[in-house]
């Protein structure tokens, strides 16, 4: 089902003052239809996929996808107005056609069936061209032809763009992504479902990388546990990846390292359901820490701790980057600068979704949010470490949606 909110859709659109939006990437046809784009977003080139959204909730949105998916689509999205797109791959639907006809009469048969044109021809992949033709209809039709259009600019190319903009004349074409990146940073009930269930069997590879944390043992052997804490305790969740970034001792860096008394084990880890992917991250050292290792960590907590009680709604990310920032400085480190101090989770191309809680941020907290809080530092000759919870904004405050323990966990 569609994660996106057509009411929350409607008042974002007011407040920028756009008549509709039209989503591009991958995963915002994803998040709007709740159907799997297909092949042709390998690429990442715009025209594969669009949907448009009016501002206006009670006009129907149009989705635009591949004839190879369209029978996925309509089995897996409520949108009716679906506008198909050829791509390379060759296809034919015999199903009702006579048995007894020979095969090329029963493939022009279904051909026909399904308003083959004569002189029909695939693309080498697909052509966006036609993407945009079945935008400027749809539009057309919805009275919004010469409307104020918010495009997901942030998922178009300088190349791809010049096609788009000459499909849609009349329209005033503006940047969306911000207002798309606002519908998207807010959780449904369903999307969180899937957050939680995410983390959660996340803790169990942590848990998993805590128990087979030994003298001797690699970087790779602990990765290799993780991943089958995962494939063991999966169950019937709708597991759609994983990924980990471990560290082993002195190089926080390294693909290498092997644990040895006083190594430091970074463990930064997610595991993806339906798409939506998890971000959390804990620390290890084998026997007691060093001095260094323990002063350095302390300030972690201490940023962590100012900055998790930021996370309530109506307080803008940046001030939640600043009392981090401040709370490490005081704790010995002055020098101290990161850039963010997390990010907004979802089912972008990467683990890190915007918004970011950094100094030049201009969003503010709202109930439903699911933010990545991470306090990390990792250095050269001592090690990496790191805090990160995933946690849930609610109207009371911070909720974070991990168990195990944040402190350095002495093995």
């Amino acid at each position: 089902m569609p994660h996106l909110n057509r009411t929350r859709a409607e008042a974002l659109m007011a407040a920028a003052e756009l008549d509709a939006l039209i989503l591009l990437s991958p995963e915002s046809f994803r998040y709007a239809t709740g159907a799997e784009p297909g092949v042709a977003t390998m690429w990442r080139r715009a025209g594969a996929v669009a949907v448009l959204v009016p501002a206006d909730a009670r006009l129907p949105e149009t989705a635009v996808a591949s004839d190879l998916f369209a029978p996925a689509f309509r089995a897996q999205s409520p949108i009716a107005d679906l506008r198909e797109t050829p791509i390379w791959v060759e296809t034919a639907d015999l199903r009702g056609v006579d048995p007894a006809l020979p095969a090329p009469a029963a493939f022009a048969a279904a051909w026909a069936t399904e308003g083959r044109a004569p002189g029909f021809a695939r693309p080498t992949t697909f052509d966006a061209a036609d993407c945009w033709r079945h935008l400027a209809a749809a539009l057309a039709e919805r009275g919004l032809a010469r409307a104020r259009v918010g495009i997901e600019m942030a998922a178009i190319s300088a190349a791809d763009w010049p096609g788009l903009a000459a499909a849609l004349p009349g329209a005033e074409l503006v940047d969306g992504s911000t207002v798309i990146g606002r519908l998207k940073m807010v959780k449904g009930a369903e999307e969180i479902a899937l957050l939680r269930q995410a983390v959660t069997l996340a803790e169990t590879g942590i848990a998993a990388v805590r128990a087979a944390i030994a003298p001797g043992v690699s970087r790779a052997a602990l990765s290799q546990a993780w991943a089958a804490a995962i494939a063991a305790n999966r169950g019937s969740a709708p597991l759609t990846g994983a990924w980990d970034y471990i560290s082993v001792g002195p190089d926080p860096w390294g693909a290498g390292g092997v644990v040895e008394p006083g190594a430091l084990v970074k463990v930064d880890v997610g595991t993806v359901m339906a798409g939506y992917t998890s971000d959390s991250g804990r620390t290890f050292v084998l026997g007691a820490p060093t001095a260094a290792q323990a002063a350095l960590f302390a300030a972690l907590e201490a940023g962590f701790a100012a900055g998790l009680a930021c996370l309530t709604p109506g307080t803008p990310l940046a001030e939640v980057h600043r009392a981090t920032t401040a709370a490490i400085r005081a704790a010995g480190f002055p020098g101290f600068s990161r850039g963010h101090f997390g990010h907004s989770l979802g089912t972008g191309p990467g683990s890190e979704d915007w918004p970011f809680i950094a100094a030049d941020s201009t969003e503010v907290l709202e109930p439903g949010m699911v933010m990545a809080f991470e306090c990390p530092c990792y250095v050269t000759g001592l090690g990496g470490m790191i805090i990160e919870d995933q946690i849930l904004v609610t109207p009371d405050g911070p909720a974070p949606m991990n168990h195990l323990p944040r402190g350095l966990q002495v093995v």
